[in-house]
């Protein structure tokens, strides 16, 4: 998923039921849910909780991710939409992974990026996307060697 559960959802089902081609017009709770809530800042943090993000918008708690993994069968979440310094994080003892791809988001922000691959038995095991170092500045350098030695180092 995008953001996360939010308030309102408690079944896959809500979301495998929302009407497509979605439009934002719609803006039923269930989408905002969906699309812009976040975990809370850390395992301790329980509960529903405004979201910084904007008005009407909430962060959820570790008891909210175990309660919709009980309620959908589920042993595991992943969701975006928030930069992580590296590339992925893990909430609610491991139950919710945000994973974030892009490396040095925005040009500013220096984060690692981050995959997630399924091993034997479906363990999820994180690999690391590391940021390219600044270009050096000398016209010696090769910008195209450069990439090619540094790109997803793990």
């Amino acid at each position: 998923m995008h953001g996360g559960i939010g308030r309102s959802i408690n079944h896959v089902e809500q979301i495998e039921n929302l009407q497509r081609p979605i439009t934002m017009e719609a803006g039923s709770i269930v989408l905002m849910d969906l699309l812009w809530s976040d975990p809370t800042e850390n395992d301790s943090v329980e509960g529903l909780r405004p979201n910084a993000r904007g008005p009407g918008l909430v962060t959820f708690g570790p008891d909210r991710v175990m309660e919709f993994c009980n309620n959908n069968d589920l042993q595991l979440i992943v969701r975006a939409h928030e930069c992580v310094m590296d590339g992925f994080e893990r909430f609610a003892q491991g139950h919710l992974i945000t994973l974030f791809s892009a490396t040095n988001y925005c040009g500013t922000a220096n984060n690692a990026g981050a995959i997630l691959v399924l091993g034997r038995d479906l363990v999820v095991v994180p690999k690391l996307i590391h940021p390219l170092p600044p270009a050096m500045s000398s016209p010696e350098a090769s910008s195209e060697r450069h990439i090619e030695d540094t790109w997803m180092q793990v």
